[in-house]
């Protein structure tokens, strides 16, 4: 059994603890022979309270964890940034550091990866919410908001909560391929295990629901259907509207032109194909909507300033 030491503390997030558990369970049902067994730890044994008031008694103090370690997993919670300050605690973390296989944190679990030295030279994220202070206090390291996970060698970091669910599945495929990760996911009720690559912001959130239902619904038909003509006057007919008012109504309401709304999405939908397909980019460009692949290109350096076929090889899933 590969052996996950799980670093706990006061105030950690639960759902830190207990996606990233759970994914290893699964793991474990499905390949006994090679699963996981998950071992919470704080700086001293005994009850941890998480943040929300739940405790759960943690047997093991970081200080007696002795032989290998698989996977360090230091997970986050609102006290992550209060527990830089246990000495205790960090140095028991830069210990098993050294001597794990590798190094992950969920959310801001990553302020104690970088208090205990492992994050000087590398890449890294967290919570968005906090990727500026994180930034500002250990600027040996290089903080990228965006991404939902990042790998940088040995050492793994990922964005809030559930984000560490997708970090824990990316590690299951590490060791046992992307076809078990999937079922994993399955069996976890997940809609998809989304690539590190992939925003910590999903499509709709780009843009404000509207507070019309017509409109709403709209969002939806255009998420859903990429391919079709996508046009302000076709828009503005599905809404039984003018088109100048049907633009100005939409753009009120979202924050964003419906043109603009209309190529983000379809920018985004091309970016999940380059991560989880091999299809060619002409066939990216056709299914996303984008037309030829030089629109393709045209959006992504927009967008995101990068090639598609870098952006494939730097965050294709498989």
């Amino acid at each position: 059994m590969r052996r996950v030491v799980a670093v706990t503390y006061e105030g950690f997030q639960l759902l830190d603890l207990a996606g990233p558990a759970d994914v290893f369970s699964g793991t474990s049902l499905l390949v006994p022979e090679d699963g996981y067994r998950v071992e919470a730890a704080s700086a001293r044994a005994g009850a941890v309270t998480a943040y929300g008031g739940i405790a759960i008694t943690v047997g093991t103090a970081l200080r007696d964890i002795d032989g290998p370690v698989d996977t360090l997993l230091v997970v986050g919670g609102l006290s992550a940034r209060d527990q830089v300050d246990d000495r205790e605690l960090v140095g028991q973390i830069a210990r098993l550091a050294g001597v794990a296989r590798r190094v992950a944190s969920v959310c801001t679990g990553a302020y104690l990866l970088a208090e205990a030295g492992v994050l000087t030279g590398r890449r890294a994220t967290t919570h968005w919410l906090a990727a500026a202070d994180l930034a500002r206090r250990y600027p040996d390291a290089e903080v990228d908001a965006n991404p939902i996970y990042i790998r940088d060698g040995d050492v793994w970091t990922s964005a809030g909560v559930t984000a560490g669910i997708d970090l824990a599945l990316a590690l299951v495929a590490e060791d046992h391929g992307h076809a078990l990760a999937r079922k994993v996911a399955r069996g976890l009720v997940m809609y998809l295990h989304r690539p590190g690559g992939q925003d910590q912001f999903s499509v709709p959130m780009r843009a404000a629901a509207p507070r019309a239902e017509p409109l709403r619904e709209l969002q939806a038909f255009i998420d859903g259907n990429p391919a079709d003509d996508l046009s302000v006057p076709a828009l503005a007919r599905r809404a039984g509207m003018s088109e100048r008012h049907f633009s100005r109504v939409f753009t009120e309401q979202t924050g964003v032109s419906p043109g603009r709304y209309v190529e983000r999405s379809r920018a985004d939908l091309a970016r999940r194909l380059l991560e989880s397909t091999a299809h060619p980019l002409d066939r990216v460009a056709r299914e996303s909507g984008l037309g030829t692949p030089e629109t393709l290109y045209r959006v992504f350096r927009r967008h995101w300033r990068i090639a598609p076929g870098d952006y494939r090889r730097r965050f294709q899933a498989f």
